[in-house]
């Protein structure tokens, strides 16, 4: 790799998510947890039955109308991979297809798989998703992986996606209830172990920076705990900061500010349920009856990326 601050030529997930935020003038991304139980009743019944086979097409259906609503408005998506594999080899299926028709629309795609594991595991793992010349199974312009197993295990993804030039999203402070019990826990050093986590991914987001001056390797940061979020922010100015709890979880878009750069680049920020569900919201329930529960997906959208343009540094983009 090359030194911190030296730039990074080849056209990695870093320069692309920039390129791309730019593009949109927008860092909202569109989260894609399709839970079969939530999803609008035309499609549920069109299904006929309750098999895997056909929760799978539907799931895939609902997902690919999801992307015909936002590829124009947003950069990428975040594909949320456990949604598929409880639906075994036919969801695996589908999310194949899911990943292939929002790259045709132009969109970057992260999976959201949380995977870690070490030596051979990680790296069948990181196969998965990275490839050189784009055959793999699941091939994603950017995965989340989880740190807790070491640099061991993180370092076949990182390996994998330079090659196939794509990025990773190490978890580093999570949004969830939980997230305290060990993330924050202090160290003989003196500092919680998010920190730990944080500083080597700057290590790894500096020595890839490219033109944007942000790297191929970036954290997941969770809106619900802004402290945290603003420091961190500070602790890894090279990393994009891929920001989850904002709309379902509760954080609102002045939540997310510490998360930017002056210039509102550095962090994406997600929103799943607010955006996929918008039908079953009050507030979108008279469009949707309407225009479709298609209208409430894309209002919300709007919505979401008009919120963060008035109140974030996205406004400058």
């Amino acid at each position: 790799m090359t030194s911190p601050g030296s730039g990074y030529r080849s056209p990695h997930f870093g320069e692309k998510l920039a390129l791309a935020v730019k593009a949109k003038r927008t860092p909202a991304v569109v989260g894609l947890d399709p839970r079969w139980r939530e999803l609008p009743d035309e499609l549920r019944s069109q299904a006929g039955h309750d098999s895997r086979e056909s929760q799978a097409e539907a799931v895939c259906r609902f997902c690919e109308a999801v992307v015909d609503q936002v590829a124009e408005l947003v950069p990428a998506v975040k594909v949320q991979s456990a949604f598929f594999e409880s639906l075994g080899p036919e969801g695996m299926g589908s999310l194949a297809r899911v990943i292939g028709y929002a790259r045709q629309r132009g969109l970057l795609v992260i999976v959201d798989a949380k995977r870690g594991d070490i030596g051979s595991t990680a790296e069948a793992y990181a196969k998965a998703y990275f490839a050189p010349d784009q055959t793999a199974p699941w091939p994603a312009d950017a995965i989340t992986v989880n740190p807790y197993l070491g640099t061991d295990a993180l370092q076949p993804f990182l390996e994998a996606a330079r090659a196939a030039e794509g990025g990773v999203f190490v978890l580093v402070r999570t949004s969830n209830p939980g997230a305290p019990e060990f993330q924050d826990l202090t160290t003989v050093a003196g500092k919680p172990v998010y920190r730990h986590i944080a500083e080597w991914v700057e290590t790894q987001a500096a020595a890839t920076a490219g033109h944007s001056g942000l790297g191929m390797v970036g954290a997941v940061v969770g809106a619900t705990y802004p402290a945290q979020l603003e420091e961190l922010r500070g602790v890894m100015p090279h990393a994009w900061l891929l920001v989850p709890g904002y709309g379902a979880q509760g954080a609102t878009a002045k939540e997310v500010v510490p998360a930017f750069r002056s210039d509102g680049l550095g962090a994406i920020v997600n929103s799943s349920r607010g955006i996929i569900f918008a039908f079953r919201r009050p507030e979108y329930q008279s469009l949707s009856s309407q225009r479709g529960w298609q209208a409430a997906v894309r209002k919300a959208t709007e919505d979401m990326i008009a919120e963060l343009r008035e109140h974030t540094p996205a406004g400058r983009l």
